[in-house]
């Protein structure tokens, strides 16, 4: 279970136009709470059906003393466009708008409501007042389908309320020539994401302070119990690790302050391996599986993209080097012929060692090959052991990203697919990835709006939920991986 993200604690509010029957909305109302009960989704409904304005008070009021932190606005009739749209407003969190449909031929007079028509006045409104809200996809419908548009709107509202109380804490600038991973934080305090920066030093410190604190042996206990005998590969490192784990917690609990929720984008390399004496992708690994994301080479929006996976997955994520193709040999003698891809559709997404164990096929303690080379010339891995390594579980998953841009915007991508169940023959937490189309979404969505290399991954297709926050949080710059017949605004059209 995540512990970094928040609970949802429903809300609902019924809405009734005083030209028509109330009974109806409260009807309806008492359907859908009795659907989302049979879906195992708890919602408290407020007693109040709004008809003005001094009802919406009184139901905004019943909800936030019910301790709601997010809220469904319900047309159960057609609805009075300006109190219904004020409770969004006043309410102070994220708000879904769903409508009831009429349920029956032959109550088309007295049981009619025209919430169709009102939906259409509520969202006209809610543009007038500037006012963000979820509507979904077909917001009208019976009690079981507005119960189940509430159940998808729960992972969207985990995520909002969490980036509402969410601070990214940062250690050290990036590496050198790794420029793609900085962009002006300015957009995140337009999301309401706080950030700290620290240099490398200051976790160093803190680091050499958790000498012989008393928890080490335990977390190394944990460390041992999950790697196994198979995973751990080096027994001796597990204390310094442990170390490094209690660091970064407690750097998070002193230094949250009116945040609830923590992120972490810290630079891991050159200097790290050598002062700290190991990697500390395993330990990142551990974080992130907890709902606490730790992302590499200071890659904070990395980091909030991580964090949002997490919040709407409600399951560990991590964060990939979008990083070499499949050889043609691979993809013709494992691929070709037993999956429907082409091999323009695959890529391998890579990282040192930072995806979960409980991510990993055939998980294993050990060491970063490519800074062994660099900074122990190739000799037996000393300092640069601590990596978390194997192939990634195949199943479905969602490649995806928020990013600020050199101008101060936000832009983002989501594209579904899924690791293949190939074995990659390589090093690193790595995967074979199939995507659909893959290869024009690589040029004309992330060369051409100039995304950075790594890429946020969330297990299973959670594309749904991560588009419908986006659209709540403003963006309008939302890219995916389009369908052939679909071409992208830049592609040529007499390429081929």
């Amino acid at each position: 279970m995540l512990k970094n993200i928040p609970e949802v604690k429903l809300g609902l509010i019924a809405v009734s136009r005083d030209c028509f029957v109330l009974s109806l909305s409260q009807k309806r109302m008492e359907n859908v709470v009795k659907s989302c009960s049979s879906i195992g989704e708890k919602i408290y409904a407020a007693k109040t059906i709004v008809e003005n304005e001094s009802d919406m008070l009184k139901a905004v009021n019943e909800v936030k003393e019910a301790q709601c932190n997010a809220l469904v606005v319900f047309l159960g009739n057609f609805g009075p466009e300006t109190p219904e749209t004020l409770i969004a407003e006043n309410f102070g969190g994220p708000v879904m708008f769903a409508a009831a449909a009429e349920e029956s031929y032959g109550d088309l007079i007295g049981g009619r409501g025209d919430a169709y028509c009102g939906m259409l006045n509520c969202s006209y409104n809610l543009g007038l007042r500037n006012i963000p809200a979820v509507i979904p996809e077909n917001p009208v419908g019976t009690a079981d389908e507005v119960a189940h548009m509430i159940a998808g709107f729960v992972p969207v509202a985990r995520a909002a309320i969490g980036l509402k109380s969410l601070k990214v804490i940062t250690f050290g600038p990036r590496p050198q020539d790794f420029y793609a991973c900085n962009a002006p934080i300015q957009p995140l305090y337009d999301l309401g994401i706080e950030v700290q920066e620290n240099s490398e030093l200051d976790l160093f410190v803190s680091y050499k302070a958790h000498s012989g604190d008393k928890r080490i042996e335990a977390v190394a206990a944990d460390m041992e119990k999950e790697l196994g005998k198979s995973g751990n590969t080096y027994p001796a490192l597990l204390p310094r690790m442990a170390q490094f784990e209690l660091t970064l917690l407690d750097w998070a609990e002193a230094n949250k302050g009116s945040r609830s929720y923590v992120a972490f984008a810290d630079k891991c390399w050159p200097a790290f391996p050598k002062e700290f004496g190991f990697e500390p992708c395993y330990v990142n690994s551990r974080l992130t599986r907890a709902g606490m994301p730790v992302a590499c080479e200071v890659d904070i929006y990395g980091a909030v993209s991580e964090y949002i996976g997490a919040c709407v997955s409600g399951d560990a994520v991590t964060l990939l080097d979008i990083n070499n193709s499949v050889p043609r040999d691979l993809y013709e003698s494992r691929i070709k012929g037993r999956f429907d891809y082409e091999q323009s559709d695959t890529f391998m997404g890579f990282h040192c060692g930072n995806t979960p164990f409980c991510k990993l096929s055939d998980g294993k303690i050990k060491y970063q090959l490519i800074q062994n080379r660099l900074l122990e010339g190739g000799k037996t891995p000393d300092f640069t052991r601590g990596t978390l390594e194997g192939d990634i579980i195949p199943g479905d998953v969602t490649l995806f990203r928020l990013q600020g841009t050199a101008d101060s915007k936000i832009r983002c991508y989501i594209a579904q697919g899924e690791i293949l169940p190939v074995a990659t023959k390589s090093f690193g937490g790595i995967g074979i990835f199939a995507i659909p189309e893959m290869g024009r979404f690589y040029r004309h969505v992330l060369i051409e709006k100039r995304f950075p290399h790594h890429g946020a991954v969330a297990f299973g297709h959670a594309g749904k939920a991560i588009y419908t926050l986006f659209r709540y949080l403003g963006i309008d710059d939302i890219s995916f991986n389009q369908p052939k017949g679909l071409p992208y605004k830049t592609e040529n059209p007499f390429s081929k």
